[in-house]
């Protein structure tokens, strides 16, 4: 495929594209629409959570972590943005580091542990 195919577009075709192949399941060609995508609107946290994810899912975890880092740098009460950095932080092995980013998940979302 060729790199005009993921600049191809208004960035509106290129956010529904990629929604259509992370839906597919093709995150790795999600990730590739983008991460272009982002750095044209790098102020919008939902290209970048869903690219997080594309991440995520294709297992490049160092860069899912970097940019779930970066929407909870612009957004620190972003819910899922949380959740989702203490599950990467767990899938490298890093159950320490995750703990408290999947505690603050939980409290944000009005799950609190029982206190008995």
């Amino acid at each position: 495929m060729s790199e005009r195919y993921y600049e191809f577009g208004t960035a509106a075709d290129r956010w529904n594209r990629a929604q259509m192949f992370f839906d597919a399941k093709e995150y790795v060609t999600a990730a590739r629409i983008l991460g272009g995508l982002v750095d044209e609107v790098p102020e919008q946290v939902a290209p970048r959570l869903l690219l997080a994810r594309a991440y995520y899912h294709s297992a490049q975890l160092r860069k899912a972590e970097a940019e779930l880092r970066t929407v909870l740098e612009r957004d620190p009460v972003e819910q899922y943005a949380r959740l989702m950095l203490g599950r990467t932080l767990e899938r490298q092995g890093r159950g320490e580091e995750a703990a408290p980013h999947l505690r603050m998940a939980a409290a944000m979302s009005g799950e609190f542990p029982d206190a008995g």
